[in-house]
């Protein structure tokens, strides 16, 4: 793993000019977490990700299919290091922050699951998180084989079949060939990114949510809906100048006519009323 000795925002900002990825998704999360860790030195933490992945093409070496991997995989993330899903303060922030992940062994399915990536991505596996809603899943693929893993539950491989409800006479559902689909890498970290933002918004934390909001859109600038978003947080702090810009730029990235710009152009159209 290799990290510039940057600013972390900086770090965001380019990889959101990079586009969709594959990224360095650990990397990346450790730079999301680090803005709230002003002054704190990393330096553990990027050894330890070098360590899980040096450690993952050592233990994978022997696999000779994908189900070998996913063996393997658990066994050395949960079974050697201890990660496992926190069942008893599922909501707790810290779970989905990945520097507090690594320091408590415990976290969200999606924040263990860009360590499951990380490592599997290491030992020369194709791996990609899964569209399942509500969780995360992982698919790795070896010599034409492939398996699922949940990072919530120590690893645990699951069947394909698990992943929606028995296919009906007619074929898959929609909602189970999304469960099958593969992310890129930015809706990885977007999803990392909302359940931060949700439980800010939950809590009432407002000026929280709104900087996870600027952080979504650092990583994702080309999604007009994330500026719209950022435009209404803005909107609802009073930083009606920011609130103006962004919906500025959802309207630059919007289809015309879509529901989305017209939205768009409602609110700032209100906006402005305030602004005069």
């Amino acid at each position: 793993m290799r990290l510039l000795p940057e600013d972390p925002a900086e770090y965001l900002r380019r990889l959101g000019e990079a586009g969709d990825g594959p990224h360095d998704i650990a990397g990346a999360a450790l730079m999301f977490a680090a803005l709230d860790h002003f002054g704190r030195d990393l330096s553990p933490h990027i050894a330890h990700l070098a360590e899980i992945a040096e450690q993952a093409r050592l233990e994978s070496r022997m696999a000779v299919n994908a189900e070998d991997g996913a063996r393997a995989l658990a066994g050395l993330l949960a079974g050697h290091y201890g990660y496992d899903g926190d069942r008893l303060a599922y909501d707790d922030p810290q779970n989905a922050d990945l520097i507090s992940v690594i320091d408590r062994r415990r976290g969200l399915p999606v924040t263990l699951g860009i360590l499951y990536l990380h490592a599997a991505r290491a030992a020369g596996f194709d791996a990609a998180g899964l569209n399942s809603p509500g969780h995360f899943l992982l698919r790795i693929r070896l010599r034409g084989s492939e398996a699922l893993i949940d990072p919530f539950n120590g690893g645990a491989a699951l069947e394909s079949e698990r992943l929606g409800a028995p296919p009906s006479l007619r074929g898959a559902t929609v909602e189970e060939d999304r469960a099958k689909q593969a992310v890129e890498d930015i809706e990885i970290l977007l999803r990392l990114g909302n359940n931060q933002k949700l439980r800010a918004m939950q809590t009432g934390e407002m000026l929280r949510a709104l900087e996870i909001a600027k952080r979504m859109v650092l990583i994702a600038p080309r999604r007009p809906e994330l500026w719209l978003d950022l435009a209404q947080l803005h909107e609802e702090e009073g930083t009606l100048g920011a609130a103006r810009d962004a919906y500025h730029a959802c309207l630059a990235l919007a289809d015309a006519g879509a529901p989305l710009h017209n939205e768009a152009a409602l609110r700032l159209q209100g906006l402005k009323r305030q602004l005069n």
